[in-house]
């Protein structure tokens, strides 16, 4: 686990079948620490974790319980999920603790809609820092970056580059991305960059 940006820490996991990693991340903050969309972990990083706290555990979608299970068990963390996507995560094994809703704040973050993968899916907003948070809406590949997920495995694909396309819109510099290659800076006109891509309706 290392420090991506001031009070901000990220770990990864290699996924050998998409080429890419997948990350989990840690946001400090005083209205106690974020924990979002937890990758499986070594026990150090556990350890640290487990010493710098967990207050939440915020999933951004359904697939993306990952190692909340295991955070929750060792931190005290709750975990949290849009309710349109709790009945799969929990499906999936996931401990649900309480619900996030679009629009509503969490720590720093104003939780924004990025449903069009999932109906529940959400992206994490901090304007003050200029940082987007993101699970499955896009993801960071190529390094540099931003990409969508094959239609194959995504719900509602126009709905999907809608809720991109109002993601473009928000001011962030930075961009954390649950799958791929996160981007520190210069990120706005990467996600710009995707939508220029899509075809006009």
């Amino acid at each position: 686990m290392h420090e991506i940006l001031p009070g901000i820490f990220t770990w990864s996991r290699r996924s050998e079948p998409h080429g890419y990693d997948f990350n989990g991340h840690l946001i400090v903050h005083p209205q106690g620490n974020l924990c979002i969309d937890p990758v499986e972990t070594d026990a150090e990083t556990l350890g640290k974790l487990a010493g710098l706290g967990v207050a939440s555990i915020v999933l951004t979608n359904r697939n993306h319980s990952r190692a909340a299970n295991v955070v929750r068990a060792r931190t005290g963390g709750r975990t949290l999920i849009h309710p349109a996507d709790a009945e799969r995560a929990r499906g999936q094994g996931a401990v649900i603790d309480g619900d996030i809703e679009v629009g509503a704040s969490i720590g720093p973050f104003t939780i924004v809609d990025a449903a069009g993968k999932s109906p529940g899916e959400i992206a994490l907003h901090w304007p003050a820092r200029e940082i987007l948070v993101v699970g499955d809406v896009v993801i960071g590949n190529p390094p540099g970056a931003c990409s969508l997920l094959r239609d194959s495995v995504v719900d509602d694909p126009p709905r999907l580059r809608r809720a991109v396309t109002r993601l473009a819109t928000l001011d962030f510099d930075t961009l954390l991305v649950g799958d791929g290659t996160s981007i520190p800076t210069g990120a706005a006109a990467a996600l710009k960059a995707l939508v220029a891509t899509f075809a006009t309706p």
